[in-house]
């Protein structure tokens, strides 16, 4: 299912959380018929509610949104409350042996937090009570008000290690709404060449069921003829041949027709398929939109609209992120700590917290700690792996460029030889048609043979099936051209948030 915050815009469609569950009851019913012609939106807008990669992809920019706030919450501050009680026993002398015990009781209250830079602080207010042997286990309480803090001067300090977490949870985000895009973009494109091929699957059986129609015409104009003495068995026995030989092209049609329309349910959501089910009712399409491509312009909307691109630029940005942190854990530790307070000291709890309330007497403390590892070799080889795998993946991004120019003009590429196609076979056809027509008549005046008229039949047929798959062709080269400019979405007026 789509999470709920997830809304997908196509014309006037919008998925809202409130009609969700209704979507997802809808999609359990299997879609056998329509009322009306299945177009290619209605197509669309069936695969963006139902269409399983895209229901599963739609969870990965929710993750990466949770994985933000929770790198986020790594600097809200935390309140922290302790409570210890401890029990000690020393040996004062062994022969005899005498010991002395010791009771503590350790009460604290903090705010805790971490800062952007790298300082960690707490505010809060302790109190200690301890008594023992030592004083006949009278109370005497020891208090405390004020602010500790640590802050790194060189492992650990500056923005970019601590917020290192937090960046690249950020890029990862940014890389989860690009791959889902994608992903979006994918599905819509592979709606677009499936309706498409399945068009064109139909037409292939509509030729090929011509195709036996011309030669079964024929086959009983020659039995006739035969009947009567005016044409051989030969010729009968041609006809006869190519009849059952197209009945094979139309079972091949056929299969391939209901193959198509099975990965066209798949693709809108369906979750049966069976081989008995209604033929999907499709309208016609429209021939393909003219467009006048433009490489410099398409490679720059290409460059600035293509989530894959996107998503490397952000890859990049993610690794920069984590060489910065590895070259900063190079360092040695060196951390300045320090405390600022009040403190107080009576056998009377109220009395002790009292004189830090009054700020009686100060209390403070300043002081380094250094940490040095012997070897570096954890944080050199950290750093080593971090800084390669930021030039991997800035090699990899110009990779990327040079494929993305190269599909570009390979899209364009297509685009004008489909176009060239269409209206080569469109010539092709009427050349064809004419010819048939021609050795037609002279059949009919007995100076044709019937095998010159089958392979003019099947010629037309070939011709025919080359013009329509040359205008499936023209569709998807425009299909494809959108998607390699990574506009399709914006195309088709469809709207990801």
């Amino acid at each position: 299912m789509i999470p709920p915050t997830l809304v997908i815009r196509h014309g006037s469609l919008v998925i809202r959380p409130w009609a969700f569950a209704l979507l997802v009851a809808l999609s359990t019913i299997p879609l056998i018929t329509h009322a009306a012609p299945l177009t290619l939106d209605d197509a669309i807008q069936l695969a963006l509610k139902k269409n399983p990669a895209l229901q599963v992809s739609a969870f990965s920019p929710q993750i990466a949104r949770a994985n933000v706030l929770t790198a986020t919450g790594a600097f809200d501050p935390t309140l922290n409350f302790r409570r210890t009680y401890t029990e000690n026993e020393a040996p004062v002398t062994f022969s005899p042996l005498v010991t002395t015990r010791t009771q503590t009781d350790d009460y604290r209250l903090s705010l805790d937090g971490l800062a952007p830079w790298g300082l960690t602080y707490s505010l809060g207010a302790s109190a200690q009570n301890q008594r023992g042997t030592f004083n006949k286990f009278t109370d005497s309480f020891a208090t405390f008000g004020g602010l500790s803090v640590t802050q790194p001067l060189l492992r650990g300090f500056g923005f970019g290690a601590t917020l290192a977490g937090l960046r690249v949870a950020r890029a990862d985000r940014g890389i989860a709404d690009w791959q889902h895009r994608q992903t979006v973009i994918d599905t819509v494109t592979g709606v677009v060449l499936v309706y498409n091929s399945l068009t064109l699957a139909r037409e292939n059986l509509r030729i090929a069921q011509l195709s036996r129609d011309l030669a079964a015409q024929l086959l009983d104009q020659n039995e006739k003829r035969n009947r009567v003495g005016s044409l051989s068995d030969a010729d009968v026995t041609q006809a006869r041949a190519r009849v059952a030989n197209r009945e094979e092209s139309i079972l091949l049609a056929e299969r391939a027709v209901r193959d198509t329309e099975n990965q066209l349910r798949q693709l809108i959501g369906e979750t049966t398929f069976s081989a008995t089910a209604t033929p999907l009712e499709l309208s016609p399409l429209p021939p393909a939109t003219p467009i006048t491509p433009d490489a410099a312009a398409d490679l720059k909307t290409a460059l600035d609209q293509r989530p894959d691109f996107q998503a490397a630029r952000l890859g990049v940005t993610r690794r920069r992120a984590t060489a910065a942190l590895a070259q900063n854990q190079l360092m040695p530790r060196l951390d300045f700590v320090g405390s600022y307070g009040y403190s107080g000291l009576d056998r009377d709890f109220s009395t002790a917290r009292g004189q830090v309330r009054d700020q009686d007497v100060r209390a403070y403390s300043a002081g380094l700690v250094v940490s040095v590892p012997l070897t570096f070799a954890e944080g050199r080889g950290r750093a080593r792996a971090a800084k390669l795998g930021l030039r991997q993946s800035e090699a990899d991004l110009t990779r990327l460029e040079q494929d993305i120019a190269v599909d570009v003009a390979g899209a364009i590429g297509q685009i004008l030889t489909t176009r060239q196609r269409v209206a080569a076979t469109r010539t092709a056809y009427e050349l064809a048609k004419q010819a048939l027509d021609s050795e037609e008549k002279r059949f009919r005046a007995g100076t044709s043979r019937t095998l010159d008229v089958l392979q003019l039949q099947e010629q037309l047929a070939a011709v025919e099936s080359s013009q329509v798959r040359a205008l499936a062709d023209e569709r998807r080269a425009l299909a494809n051209y959108e998607r390699e400019l990574g506009v399709t979405l914006t195309r088709r007026g469809i709207t990801v948030e």
